[in-house]
């Protein structure tokens, strides 16, 4: 008599956590802002941690971030890969989001964008530093993380899996964004608007530094205790400035 075969085992089918309106609306508009204020252009994502379920986040599938409707937002677990997928195109450089939500228990919205302002101090030696208020969050530091540093020079420069992204998350450090050489950034925040709207104001930081510099002589930089009393008072969002920003793209 033949024996049995042994039963084959499945892999529990992972059940997604639930998605709020309110948060939902608000991830798509955070992906308009951001077009709209030129920080992503096809590319680039924003996401935010899920609300009750903290190892998991948010974030839409691979689409231009112009075209992102809430149908389009998915749930992704804790190594990143996507709970419900149904088919769906995701984003490659997810592990960002992941492994940053895995480091920082501080941060519940990340921004990785190739806004164009920046790419130069990711490329050179000079120091991104705050020179206006708006851009006091980055008084701590902006590091820039070289993949070749990981995994050699012979890759596209993305973030592709898990070893890369968690390299990324421990150069940002307890910063509030972190440079990536020759890509791109990727920037933090405690919500959804306080990342944003930084991401805006890190480029528009970019561009005054660039400009103070091309005058020549020395910039008048803010200093470190401008800049942590700045971010205290702030914490790195402003409700008149995201009522703004969400009230131009609810326009369209």
């Amino acid at each position: 008599m033949a024996a049995k075969k042994p039963a084959r085992k499945t892999s529990p089918k992972k059940k997604s956590s639930g998605m709020p309106k309110d948060l939902l609306d608000e991830l798509v508009a955070s992906n308009h802002i951001l077009y709209d204020q030129g920080v992503v252009d096809a590319f680039g994502h924003v996401s935010t941690r899920h609300p009750s379920h903290p190892g998991h986040f948010l974030m839409s599938r691979a689409i231009a971030p112009k075209l992102v409707r809430p149908a389009d937002i998915m749930e992704f677990d804790a190594q990143g890969e996507p709970v419900d997928q149904r088919g769906r195109e995701v984003y490659i450089e997810r592990y960002i989001h992941s492994e940053i939500f895995k480091r920082r228990s501080d941060v519940n919205a990340v921004v990785h964008s190739h806004s164009r302002g920046i790419i130069p101090f990711g490329i050179t030696q000079v120091k991104l530093r705050p020179v206006f208020h708006n851009g006091s969050f980055l008084y701590s530091g902006v590091p820039v993380f070289d993949i070749r540093d990981v995994a050699g020079d012979s890759t596209d420069l993305l973030i592709r899996d898990n070893k890369l992204g968690k390299a990324l998350a421990e150069s940002l450090g307890d910063n509030a964004v972190v440079l990536m050489r020759g890509h791109g950034d990727a920037v933090v925040g405690a919500t959804l608007a306080a990342a944003v709207i930084r991401a805006i104001y890190t480029e528009e930081n970019a561009r005054l530094q660039a400009t103070a510099m091309s005058f020549g002589g020395p910039v008048n930089y803010l200093s470190d205790g401008e800049g942590a009393t700045m971010e205290k008072r702030s914490r790195g969002g402003s409700p008149r400035v995201w009522d703004m920003l969400k009230s131009r793209v609810a326009k369209r």
